[in-house]
């Protein structure tokens, strides 16, 4: 290690500016190593076509290289990770480094544990999720589960930290194998300078609920577009409005096409800052997890950006992420059926209309700063990795101790 300042390596196949919950919780991360002096390299991707713009992080270098993307803009997929996979050994290889952070795919999680045995320097890796959960959820073949499984759990015992979202995660992380002394529960959050009640709308004059983020089979935000269909023509002024992408976008342009012709909007990606508005200005903002496919413990990222900005959350689907909707007094928590969900859209154009949520906005965006402050998380994050670096120097210091 350097005598004054640690050298950390970020790899992942995210970073900013893409909009994405991993994306901002290690730019969080990043600009907390690089506020505590320490010298931060991201090895990452080229960012899509859409946001290639000039971005920088104060005393963070980005090192960025081109990727392969699916038909929605995605890195995902086998041979998406391949290609950011295979050139990451020699991208690190070459690279000085006090200790090197990994994110998911496993992939990614293998090559960089490699690397650092090679350079004999630890591994800290950020478990967001279980991916081997999601691979299951998917309905992947057995084989690609065993492998996904068996990469997984290599990673996990190759770290010298495990960065876990919550405790449910880390239950999860447990079940595969990781060592709980080595896990660090840092939590997960939003940034609240970004996503804020003082956001101005985007469109002020109009009533819509506004669905941001992935559209995968993690989330089947159909059941929004089904529920709507159901009391479209009781409100003929309501529009939904989607922004992200996913697996699912196609198939959510069909089906809305189908039954809400002139009724649905598809935004594409947006900036933070933009997406900001669109969920500032809405009657309700869309946030589902699929049950039963192997995330029922997630808490998305979504449900704190519509809180952060004081917007009622609508939330669809598994236990986890509607108690936490309903604990925090953040908005409706329904079943996974377009009928809860319609009568909740109901409920809160009612709100909307009466001023009741406007009344609750300021409520809901200090819970927000209070408890999921995207910055906290990520100095809790750097703090781990930092504790890491100086514990492997007093080891090599006094080897015998």
């Amino acid at each position: 290690m350097s005598e004054s300042r640690p050298r950390v390596v970020l790899a992942s196949r995210l970073f900013e500016p893409e909009v994405s919950a991993g994306a901002f919780r290690l730019g969080a991360l990043a600009r907390a190593l690089a506020s505590s002096e320490a010298e931060v390299t991201v090895v990452t991707t080229q960012a899509p076509p859409a946001l290639r713009r000039p971005f920088d992080i104060a005393g963070v270098e980005i090192s960025r290289w081109p990727v392969l993307r699916d038909a929605g803009g995605n890195v995902r997929g086998y041979i998406q990770y391949l290609s950011f996979d295979a050139p990451l050994a020699l991208r690190l290889l070459g690279r000085r480094v006090d200790a090197l952070i990994a994110e998911s795919p496993p992939t990614t999680g293998v090559v960089s544990a490699v690397v650092a045995w090679m350079k004999r320097v630890p591994l800290v890796y950020y478990a967001a999720d279980v991916w081997t959960d999601g691979v299951i959820s998917m309905g992947a073949p057995r084989p690609v589960v065993a492998v996904m499984r068996l990469l997984e759990r290599a990673t996990l015992r190759s770290a010298s930290r495990i960065l876990s979202v919550s405790s449910e995660v880390t239950g999860r992380l447990v079940a595969l194998g990781a060592d709980p002394q080595r896990i660090v529960e840092v939590g997960n959050g939003i940034d609240t300078d970004v996503f804020s009640p003082d956001v101005a709308p985007a469109a002020p004059e109009e009533r819509y609920f506004a669905y941001t983020g992935t559209m995968s089979e993690w989330q089947r935000p159909d059941v929004f577009v089904r529920a709507f269909a159901r009391i479209a023509d009781e409100y003929p002024d309501v529009r939904l409005r989607f922004f992200g992408q996913g697996a699912l976008r196609d198939e959510l342009e069909r089906l809305a096409a189908e039954l809400l012709p002139g009724r649905v909007e598809f935004g594409g990606v947006v900036p933070p800052a933009e997406a900001a508005g669109w969920i500032r200005g809405a009657v309700g903002a869309l946030v589902s997890i699929t049950p039963g496919v192997g995330y029922d413990f997630a808490r998305p990222t979504k449900t704190y950006a519509a809180a952060a900005c004081g917007t009622p959350v609508l939330f669809a689907g598994a236990r986890t992420g509607g108690e936490l909707v309903r604990e925090a007094g953040l908005g409706e928590a329904v079943a996974f059926t377009p009928e809860a969900v319609a009568d909740a859209m109901r409920r809160l154009l009612a709100d909307h209309d009466s001023g009741q949520s406007e009344t609750l906005r300021s409520t809901r965006a200090a819970w927000v700063r209070e408890n999921v402050s995207l910055a906290a998380a990520g100095r809790r994050a750097a703090d781990a990795v930092l504790e890491t670096v100086a514990d492997r120097a007093r080891r090599r210091l006094n080897p015998h101790r």
